[in-house]
């Protein structure tokens, strides 16, 4: 018997429905479902071990997003024509999923959890990011996994001014706020998204109406999970075994050193951490020696939550931070450009002790980066890449290649810059940046962005405003209601605190933002306060910055290649090319120049690459000759490319020939063509007609000559 499965369903505000199966597909997974919009489908599966491993005190959680191409009807690219390592794309949408689940599953929950999502049929028009953390927090519900869930994602786009909840990827080129909310029934979790120089309450409003939309969500995956038999009740495990004496002990001895230390507010990072270590390390030391080894994990797990309630107590009592600043205070900023003098632009941009290198790269057409997904395929001239290297922490580990971190943060980056890049009418080159981070201690995407928008100026890219960004940081009491905000914050702030909000944008408003809470039951109020004073201080970043460069150079840096562009009707591209190539690979050869075209409607779209102005100007003269219109009466100096009995070829433009006929060379009569002309000469003559079936020209070079006179029988004879 075929089974049928359990359905709920979601009507968005325009009419659309989602739904939502489980007990069809997958059933030998923990939880499995598929989510449906239209035409498209995502399967999630969601598997957690039983037990926990031994020495684990982490939530040891995997996301994967996979698209299938055969959900659109492709091929994979590349040469093994099978779905090979993940996309930025889908890194990206597995990033989206990690961090709106992990901070809801319990504490103390320590077994390996696999959560799996694969687009198995997509649509064109259809973004399928904004259907991921429904569809994997949907099979955890119907699971017997234990979770504080559920929890929803959606996009919230504004188009025309009206919010509009998973708007389709071609409505969103017309929209100026795109953002991804993921949230529970009752509070936020997390937010990403790019913004068009958008105010603060505009994206407010929007998390507002995302809300209200995961809310039915969030419900209807309550809904379907009390149908489900497995789902009910959650499992029994235990995955830790803790010594409450010991918790005690651990708090009472490190509780007041850990808070001296925090409100003495020492800028040095490493004096710091050592300080706290210290007092971690005495406190083993006082016990048995026999019990030393036995007893080290739980020390370090109890000292971990009694130093973080010291500083946050710290924070919250005495309103100053770990490094003696004030809650709003930024760190001091300074900042060099033209640092490298190959670059085609750097910067070097330091706050504190974080500190990115960041350089830009400027090509033609030829560098764009080509986009090859079951969903999203095309070209990208705009790219930022951010490397986080392990001394910039201070520590050894091996490369790995690049992560999925540095995946989502060169984004964030490359989100918040690339609002400000003006289009092809005034920046013809294909831009790559790369920000090296050298030393982080807090808020590296974001020096990544300062940098970025520094290095940009310094390579000479017309900006139409420079971007600044700031990572805001938040510490409450949930049971005085006690709370700060801080303004650029440290790692350990970022680790300790309770929200990593990150806002990027000009003077004018935000270009982007990602923000994740780790605290239940944040209000619009204090979002709002924390918007305000993000905004504050951006502009003091961004002030700090002018300092050092405020508008981009008026020029390119002399070895950045120039690139002049051209239009000439489609017709004539393939005159442009050449046989097999043959004209344009000339023109390449002998004028030392990269020559790129396009089509697109009616014209071709030509780049002419070279850092020498002169090679330039040959081309574009070439080019220009070779789309020239031979017209009727004009007169040109030509070259003899082949002799006939009956007359000679003239190439009067590039690529275009006419004939001479033997009777328009001279006012005598020839008895050779050769007599006067050989292959390969130069002449003059003049464009006497074009046969309006062939598009054949018709020359003459005797009209150029002066007639002789027609005095006797003779001359007449030789005119016959």
């Amino acid at each position: 018997m075929i089974p049928q499965g359990i359905t709920k369903s979601i009507e968005l505000p325009d009419g659309r429905t989602i739904t939502i199966e489980t007990g069809k597909l997958a059933k030998q997974a923990d939880g499995a479902v598929v989510v449906r919009m239209g035409k498209t489908m995502l399967l999630a599966t969601v598997v957690s071990a039983k037990e926990a491993r031994e020495d684990v005190d982490f939530m040891p959680l995997s996301v994967d997003y996979k698209e299938k191409y055969a959900a659109t009807g492709k091929f994979p690219g590349g040469f093994f024509k099978r779905e090979g390592r993940p996309s930025d794309y889908e890194v990206l949408i597995c990033r989206l999923v990690d961090r709106a689940l992990r901070p809801l599953f319990p504490d103390d929950y320590h077994a390996e959890t696999q959560v799996l999502i694969n687009l198995i049929s997509g649509e064109e028009d259809v973004a399928p990011d904004a259907l991921a953390a429904l569809a994997a927090s949907a099979a955890i519900a119907v699971s017997d996994i234990p979770f504080n869930g559920p929890i929803s994602e959606v996009r919230v786009a504004r188009i025309k001014g009206e919010y509009v909840i998973n708007p389709s990827i071609s409505a969103l080129e017309e929209a100026d706020l795109d953002l991804i909310v993921a949230a529970t029934i009752d509070n936020i979790m997390m937010v990403e998204g790019e913004l068009k120089e958008v105010s603060e309450q505009v994206m407010l409003e929007a998390m507002k109406v995302a809300h209200n939309a995961i809310k039915l969500q969030c419900q209807a995956q309550l809904d379907l999970a009390a149908e489900v038999a497995s789902a009910n009740p959650k499992r029994e495990y235990c995955h830790e075994t803790n010594d409450e004496d010991m918790r005690e002990a651990v708090s009472k001895y490190a509780y007041q050193p850990c808070y001296d230390i925090a409100a003495q507010g020492n800028p040095n990072k490493h004096e710091r951490s050592d300080a706290f270590k210290a007092v971690r390390e005495t406190f083993l030391e006082s016990l048995p020696e026999e019990e030393r080894e036995e007893k080290k994990g739980l020390v370090k797990k109890y000292f971990h939550d009694t130093e973080k309630k010291a500083v946050r107590d710290a924070v919250l009592k005495k309103r100053t931070r770990l490094d003696g600043r004030k809650l709003d205070e930024i760190r001091f900023i300074w900042s060099e450009v033209d640092y490298l003098p190959s670059a085609h632009g750097s910067a070097l941009f330091t706050r504190g002790e974080t500190q990115a290198l960041v350089t830009v790269t400027l090509g033609s057409k030829m560098d764009e980066q080509t986009i090859d997904g079951a969903i999203f395929e095309g070209k990208s001239d705009f790219m930022l890449h951010y490397n986080f290297p392990a001394f910039s922490t201070g520590e050894a580990r091996p490369f790995r290649g690049v992560s999925r971190r540095e995946v989502g943060h060169g984004n964030l980056a490359e989100r918040a810059l690339k609002p400000m890049i003006p289009g092809d009418d005034i920046n013809p080159y294909t831009i790559r940046i790369v920000s090296d981070v050298l030393e982080s201690n807090g808020s590296s995407s974001m020096a990544s962005v300062c940098g970025g928008t520094l290095a940009l100026m310094d390579a000479g890219i017309k900006m139409i405003k420079p971007v600044s960004g700031i990572a805001m940081g938040l510490i409450t009491d949930t049971k005085t209601k006690e709370f700060a905000v801080l303004s650029d914050i440290l790692g350990d702030e970022d680790h300790l605190g309770d929200m990593d909000f990150k806002v990027t944008g000009t003077k004018d408003g935000i270009t982007a933002c990602q923000m994740d809470i780790k605290v239940d039951g944040l209000s619009y109020d204090v979002l709002e306060q924390a918007l305000a004073q993000a905004k504050a201080g951006r502009m003091h970043i961004l002030g700090e910055m002018m300092k050092t460069m405020d508008t981009p150079r008026e020029d390119y840096k002399e070895h950045v290649p120039r690139i002049e562009k051209m239009v000439v009707d489609k017709e004539f591209i393939g005159a442009i090319i050449g046989p097999g190539g043959k004209i344009i690979q000339e023109m390449q050869r002998e004028t030392n120049t990269t020559i790129v075209i396009q089509e697109e409607g009616n014209y071709g779209l030509i780049d002419i690459v070279s850092a020498n102005k002169e090679s330039i100007e040959l081309v574009k003269a070439r080019i220009r000759a070779i789309v020239a219109v031979p017209e009727v009466g004009e007169i040109y100096l030509g070259t003899v490319k082949s002799i006939l009995p009956f007359g000679a070829f003239v190439e009067v433009l590039p690529g275009k020939d006419g004939l001479l006929h033997i009777s328009e060379i001279e006012w005598k009569r020839l008895e050779t063509v050769e007599s006067v002309l050989k292959v390969g000469d130069k002449v003059k003559v003049k464009l006497i007609g074009v046969d309006a079936k062939t598009g054949k020209m018709k020359l003459s070079r005797k009209a150029l000559i002066p007639r002789p006179e027609q005095n006797d029988d003779n001359n007449r004879n030789n005119q016959q």
